[in-house]
């Protein structure tokens, strides 16, 4: 029999594990996890200090704790990350969404194209099933892993956003000259640089989502090739930087007339955007 604890001694007990281990923002992350324990908001842990947690809810924190001390990340622990104000359901299958990535999502809105929008390499469907909810429209999903695109696919069903998905490697599929706007956070770390990730990404984030290749930018340059067929005249690609990738990009499409690069919050380029030519 488990003896009774309380949920704030539970939640004292997690953060004590969680700084010892060295484990960022440990507060919050014990707080997550017993949330997730006991399936309440957080605001139940501090309205009801002195509840005693069932022996259930005390197996799963504990469970949850002993994960993250592993290093598997929060979010994949409890199934879900916060995207543009809407909850995404997340699993090891796809990447973790970030709030950098947001900055792409305000760049489309910003550009408010007409006719068909794809996001490629979609992950989660963070990107597009935002989109498809911010601007009222069907938006097209792709992604080479069949497990990435059910996580989409549920997303764009729990928070009712009109979708299509398509299994395939980047733009292969698509017809030329089908697209208005490609949009994409695709791979960009060097494998070079694979030693220096936190182990919560090298170890538990799907490698197809994250390395870019030797130099980081081989996605970025099929991209460049691919975006040229399969837009219409004037038509956008829009892209997420990876750190460092602005001049490698640039050149890529240095034949386009309009390029703009819009940085995130902390002043790093972010957000590549060009126009193909014949608007």
């Amino acid at each position: 029999m488990t003896p009774a604890i309380r949920i704030d001694a539970a939640l004292q007990s997690g953060v004590r594990l969680l700084e010892e281990a060295g484990i960022l923002a440990p507060r919050l992350t014990a707080e997550v996890l017993l949330c997730h324990a006991l399936g309440r908001e957080r605001v139940y842990l501090f309205s009801h200090p002195e509840v005693l947690l069932s022996e259930v809810a005390w197996i799963h924190y504990g469970r949850y704790l002993h994960q993250r001390l592993q290093g598997k990340p929060t979010q994949y622990i409890t199934g879900k990350q916060e995207f543009y104000g809407r909850d995404f359901r997340v699993s090891p299958a796809v990447l973790i969404p970030r709030p950098e990535t947001e900055h792409v999502v305000e760049r489309v809105l910003a550009l408010n194209p007409e006719g068909s929008l794809a996001d490629i390499g979609c992950g989660s469907g963070a990107i597009g099933v935002t989109l498809a909810l911010e601007m009222n429209r069907r938006v097209l999903l792709a992604d080479i892993s069949p497990e990435a695109l059910t996580v989409a696919r549920a997303n764009a069903r729990t928070l009712g956003a009109h979708v299509d998905c398509l299994a395939g490697d980047l733009t292969t599929a698509l017809a030329p000259a089908s697209l208005n706007l490609l949009v994409s956070n695709p791979p960009y770390i060097p494998l070079a640089d694979a030693a220096t990730l936190q182990r919560e990404v090298r170890d538990f984030e799907p490698h197809l989502a994250l390395f870019g290749g030797e130099s980081g930018n081989d996605i970025y340059a099929r991209l460049a090739v691919e975006a040229e067929r399969v837009l219409r005249p004037g038509g956008w690609v829009v892209l997420e930087l990876g750190f460092g990738s602005e001049a490698a990009v640039r050149r890529l499409f240095s034949n386009w007339p309009k390029v703009q690069v819009d940085p995130d919050l902390a002043g790093i380029p972010r957000v590549f955007s060009a126009q193909k030519s014949g608007a």
